[in-house]
């Protein structure tokens, strides 16, 4: 018989201790996104703080192209749907997609304890939503670990997105995702996220059936925590089993923090991936 040890849930989820100077990127976003978007800004390519919703944290930022436009592509930022990062620390991640012909939102959204997991799913599907009122043609959605369970979660059957919206999705990348909530009930951050049996299930894109004819490729670092890994295999393994396209990619030599980088390349395989080049 194999004894299996005890998981340490909280270091499976804990990133930045296991990467070379990992809590000083934090800082290194910010400054780069508040570079670029000083950069669209002169240019006259940027709309800040546009409402989706009532509360403060409900505005996005929509960055134009200065070309012609070829549709509109969604970043939905992570920090476990409770660390105080809002929109202004990744703007710079869309530079890619923009240097595509593609107007970029990436949106705050309201985070735990203040509201519960399932009420950030609203949230998004609203800003999505609101997003592609404002910008014509086809939409490519994409999310870091957080916000890569967040663009899957809009993919399920039970998606919040109106019907018009879903059909102008034509490709999803979720970054890192979380797709099964269930064990991060056994974690600290759960005392902030207060998920329960119902909501983790309810709220896992793994354990959800997904909408037909989707397009998505769960996008993970070879270098990142093992359950990160897990998780990405995890989702493209389930929803194979459906009439949709699903596919996981292991990029060599990214973990969590520097996996996002390749959205700021415009000849990136994550870009030219997410925007069906």
């Amino acid at each position: 018989m194999v004894t299996q040890e005890p998981i340490d849930w909280d270091d499976a989820y804990s990133n930045f201790a296991y990467i070379p100077d990992g809590f000083g990127y934090p800082a290194k976003w910010l400054e780069q996104a508040t570079s670029f978007r000083e950069e669209m800004d002169r240019k006259g390519l940027l709309k800040l703080d546009v409402s989706y919703g009532e509360h403060d944290r409900n505005r996005l930022d929509l960055f134009m192209p200065s070309g012609d436009l070829r549709g509109l592509a969604v970043f939905i930022h992570g920090g476990y749907w409770m660390e105080d990062f809002d929109k202004s620390a990744w703007s710079h991640l869309a530079r890619g997609a923009v240097s595509n012909g593609f107007a970029v939102a990436i949106p705050s959204y309201v985070l735990c304890p203040e509201v519960r997991v399932s009420d950030i799913t609203v949230q998004v599907g609203l800003a999505i939503a609101h997003a592609a009122n404002e910008v014509a043609g086809p939409i490519h959605l994409t999310g870091h670990s957080a916000g890569g369970h967040l663009v899957a979660r809009m993919m399920t059957a039970t998606s919040p997105l109106p019907q018009a919206v879903r059909q102008r999705i034509r490709k999803t990348v979720p970054i890192s995702p979380l797709v099964d909530l269930r064990p991060l009930m056994k974690t600290e951050m759960n005392e902030t996220l207060h998920l329960d049996a119902v909501e983790a299930r309810l709220e896992s894109p793994a354990l959800l059936e997904p909408q037909e004819g989707i397009d998505v490729t769960a996008w993970v670092g070879a270098l990142e925590r093992p359950e990160f890994v897990r998780q990405n295999a995890l989702l493209a393994n389930v929803w194979s089993g459906f009439d949709c396209r699903v596919e996981a990619v292991e990029e060599p030599g990214r973990h969590h923090a520097n996996i996002i980088e390749g959205l700021t390349d415009p000849d990136h395989p994550l870009t030219r991936n997410l925007l069906g080049l």
